[in-house]
Formats: C-alpha cells, sequence, structure tokens
C-alpha cells in the first residue's frame, strides 16, 4: 500500500526540496494561465478566423442581429447563500478574485443594485436566475452580433444574466466591430429587450443605424382610459393633442433622470371636458410623458409596422438558430470552466468553432492541380 494513499492513514512528508518544487511548478502554471489570458489569444484567434469570413465575401455588413442567451454556470443550485449575507469569509479561489474584480464592471457586478435572491460560493459572478419559468439557477449571458447575410458571427460578449447588461454588451460589440474591422451596419434587427428608450436612441442619433427592434413600451392602461397612443403629437408646435381636441404642453423640465417631458394638460379644460370620464377620472388633469428619444421610437415603430420590419422579424430568427446549434450540437448548455474569464474563454472558442464551420461550409473546396 502506498505511502500517503487515503487508505495507508500514513501521511505523506515531502522533504523541502520536493516541497520547493512543487511550490514552484504551482506558481510557474498560474503565471503561465495569466500570462496567456494577457495574450487575448482566443480573441486574435476569432478575429483571424472572422476576418478570414469577410474575405471570403461572407459578411454584408449591411445587417446586424443582436441576441443573447443564458448558460448554466458550474455552480450547484443547491450550494447557494443568500445574496442579503454575501459570501462567507473564508472562500478564497480564483473565482472570488475574479469576481471582486468585476465588481464595478457595468456588465457584471455593476449592471443593476439588485442584490441577487442566492450566491454561489464557487461562482459568485454567475447570476441566480429563473427567466427560464421553471427551476431557477445560477448562469451567464453568451451574447452574440451576427451579420444576418450569412449568420456570421461578427462578436460576442460574455455578461451576467441581466437585461441591462445584455444591452450594454451589444453597445460594446457594436463599437468594437467598427473600431476592429470598419464594419458600419445600417440596421440592427433585435427584440423588445434592445426596444428600450436610451438603446433606440444611441442607435440612431449617435450611428445612424436604423433600429429594427421591437420597441419596449409600457404606456398601455388597463383601467379602459385613454392610453399615451390615443393623443397625437404636434411637432411643429411641440403638443400633444388629447381626444377631445385640447393641448397639452411642457415647460421643458426632464423628469426621470433626464429622460422624459412631461406634458399637461389645462385643469379648466380637463374640469368641462365630456371625455373626462375615460381620460382622467382620478386626477385634476392629464399628464402624459414623451421620451427625449421618442423620435427614435417612433422611427422603430413605423419599421416594424413595414415590410422590411417583417422581413427582419424573420432574418432574427438566424441569431437563435446559432444559440440552438451551440447548445444541441456543441454541447455548450453548460459551462466546464468558472469565473467570468472562464465564461468568456468558453463563448469565444465556441463562437469560433461555428464561424469555422460556416467557413468550411459555405467556401468551396480548392481542387488539385493535375500532374
Amino acid at each position: 500500500m502506498r505511502r500517503g494513499s487515503p487508505q495507508s492513514g500514513i501521511p505523506l512528508v515531502l522533504p523541502p526540496w520536493a516541497r520547493w518544487r512543487r511550490a514552484r511548478s504551482f506558481n510557474l502554471l498560474e503565471e503561465s494561465a495569466w500570462a496567456f489570458r494577457d495574450s487575448d489569444l482566443l480573441r486574435r484567434l476569432f478575429d483571424a478566423i472572422l476576418r478570414r469570413c469577410i474575405d471570403e465575401g461572407l459578411v454584408g455588413g449591411e445587417g446586424f442581429a443582436v441576441d443573447a442567451s443564458l448558460i448554466k454556470a458550474d455552480a450547484n443550485r443547491q450550494k447557494g447563500v443568500e445574496g442579503d449575507k454575501g459570501l462567507p469569509p473564508q472562500t478564497t479561489t480564483r473565482a472570488v478574485d475574479e469576481y471582486i474584480a468585476v465588481l464595478d464592471d457595468a456588465a457584471f457586478g455593476a449592471a443593476t443594485e439588485v442584490v441577487p435572491k442566492f450566491i454561489s460560493p464557487a461562482d459568485p459572478a454567475a447570476r441566480w436566475t429563473g427567466a427560464h419559468g421553471g427551476q431557477a439557477f445560477f448562469a451567464y449571458s453568451t451574447n452574440y452580433l451576427i451579420d444576418v447575410e450569412n449568420a456570421i458571427i461578427v462578436d460576442v460578449e460574455p455578461t451576467t444574466a441581466i437585461r441591462q447588461a445584455e444591452v450594454l454588451a451589444a453597445k460594446r460589440m457594436i463599437e468594437r466591430t467598427a473600431k476592429t474591422f470598419d464594419l458600419h451596419p445600417s440596421r440592427l434587427l433585435g427584440d423588445s429587450a434592445y426596444g428600450s428608450a436610451d438603446m433606440l436612441g444611441w442607435l440612431v442619433d449617435a450611428h445612424g443605424i436604423e433600429p429594427h427592434v421591437t420597441v419596449f413600451d409600457k404606456s398601455a392602461r388597463k383601467d379602459g382610459t385613454f392610453a399615451r397612443e390615443d393623443f397625437t403629437y404636434d411637432a411643429a408646435d411641440d403638443v400633444y393633442l388629447c381626444p377631445g381636441g385640447k393641448t397639452l404642453t411642457t415647460t421643458g423640465t426632464r423628469v426621470n433622470d433626464g429622460e422624459t417631458l412631461l406634458y399637461r394638460a389645462s385643469k379648466a379644460d380637463c374640469d368641462t371636458c365630456a371625455l373626462r370620464p375615460h381620460c382622467c377620472p382620478n386626477t385634476p388633469a392629464r399628464k402624459v410623458p414623451r421620451s427625449i428619444h421618442e423620435k427614435a421610437r417612433d422611427m422603430a415603430r413605423a419599421i416594424a409596422k413595414s415590410w422590411e420590419g417583417r422581413t427582419s422579424r424573420r432574418l432574427r430568427k438566424k441569431v437563435e438558430m446559432l444559440f440552438a446549434h451551440l447548445k444541441r450540437i456543441l454541447r455548450l448548455d453548460r459551462l466546464r470552466l468558472r469565473g467570468p474569464n472562464g465564461a468568456h474563454d468558453e463563448f469565444i472558442l465556441a463562437a469560433t468553432a461555428q464561424n469555422l464551420r460556416k467557413l468550411a461550409k459555405l467556401v468551396p473546396m480548392p481542387q488539385p492541380n493535375p500532374a
């Protein structure tokens, strides 16, 4: 029976020179891992494959689609600790160090001020989520930006599993693609997760991109009173007209962190209006909020009603098919590595593999020259 084995009961005592060599080996492995990560080799590999796809004419560069998908983290859901209590003091792992390093990153720790219900001591950067409707689990989000012509992935970004972080990832990917490959799409396809006023304003006003995106709108009312869409905006006079023909004006003061203007009707007009029971039965006068990015929202609404909008909703499924391929064919429905860096490595390797498969499928093999 070998000394130091569990069956022997005899502890393994290493001589000083062996302990030094063992510690030195661990240090070298750790230094090598950090050196590999600092080199950003996987990102450079992804960029090289994407550059080949561009050179082969597989990337049109006109229309991009963006979406995110949840990938389970390598963290046992039954071993999570309550988020209010925080991590145990004795928890010291590489994943914990990475979690602390990204606490101020808007794609991870700073994405929201809401404390998660549970935190995993094994991988605290993974977010506790029940978005799939079944049992909640710890997860990361992989974010894809693809060219819709041949479904080539032009960028990938890992984030925590929360909508605000996914929107930020979309902005980062668009800017990075423009800087690295000089790709400037004329339109962006996305679902309502990317349909906030701020995101639409960023697309239209800052980058001149047509938002083929479902508008995130919660202005509909359930009490039967007039909704915001029942009021007509007059851009020339900067006023709203109510269904009764009265005007709603604004003082120009912005509310909601400077993102919204309030248009108010006159109390005298509302008191004598026959439509008051259907408009503002419980308030002295009617108020209508208008986002400072409302022009971009109106553009997205108009595109959604057009033939191009219907086509874009069909093309948007290409990115969803890539996620299905990622999980069912490449079997990346659960991460093998922990921490934000581990998620980054696995996501970018998987995206590189998907682009390689598409490259091999669409580019014909060179024919050998006869001797």
